[in-house]
């Protein structure tokens, strides 16, 4: 696999994997092949998110009615 894969075709790798290793259909050794390359897609997509996460920037209103860039967070409860 390159090593800049788009995330959308990583994701669709990684759900064809868990598909496939849910099924039961397919030899021990494939298997565990199939589950390191879903580990490494996994990963990658993590990283992926991240680095998204840390571009989005919220605008918030001043109580002085200026606009001002702040760094998007999830509440605790929406990481959950």
């Amino acid at each position: 696999m390159t090593e800049e894969l788009k995330f959308e075709k990583a994701l669709e790798r990684l759900e064809k994997i868990v598909e496939e290793l849910e099924s039961g259909n397919i030899p021990l050794e494939e298997a565990l092949k199939k589950y390191e390359e879903g580990v490494r897609l996994s990963r990658a997509c993590s990283e992926k998110l991240t680095q998204a996460e840390k571009k989005i920037e919220v605008l918030t209103k001043t109580l002085g009615g200026a606009l001002k860039r702040e760094p998007f967070e999830l509440d605790e409860k929406e990481k959950e």
